[in-house]
């Protein structure tokens, strides 16, 4: 059985350039796939980093609605920066949808999806997959 070996590239001054599955460029990880593809894996940690930090610290202090505003304003554009450009696959779209479902389940103390859905429609909160849907639309008219 033969093994596949990739060739080496080589830059201008003579160092040789790894091999990668993922790259970074603007701030937006790019993935080895048999198309472009984005991951949001570190645009999800960094969401993650920052909430965490002002939950941590004013989440028993700040109502419900200051916390959410400060989701909605600051931390979902963490979030979803560079994602409407590339084309994501619906099971990364349910991943971040998910995150802001976790997040109201921790907000509210509570389990219950009814209840965290409902929470969304009163506080007028929309969930990444329609708001890159609407950015992509928006990007594509620009």
């Amino acid at each position: 059985m033969m093994l596949f070996v990739p060739r080496l590239l080589y830059s201008s001054n003579g160092h040789s350039i790894p091999w990668t599955s993922e790259i970074r460029y603007l701030g937006v990880y790019l993935v080895k796939f048999r198309t472009i593809k984005c991951s949001p894996d570190a645009a999800k940690r960094g969401f993650y980093r920052a909430f965490n930090s002002i939950f941590g610290q004013n989440g028993h202090i700040a109502s419900e609605e200051v916390i959410l505003q400060l989701v909605s304003t600051k931390y979902i554009t963490i979030l979803l920066y560079g994602l409407e450009v590339l084309p994501i696959r619906q099971l990364q779209l349910r991943s971040l949808d998910f995150m802001i479902n976790r997040l109201f389940m921790k907000l509210f103390k509570t389990n219950d999806i009814r209840l965290v859905h409902l929470c969304q429609d009163l506080f007028h909160f929309h969930l990444p997959s329609e708001l890159l849907q609407q950015r992509s639309k928006n990007s594509w008219i620009k």
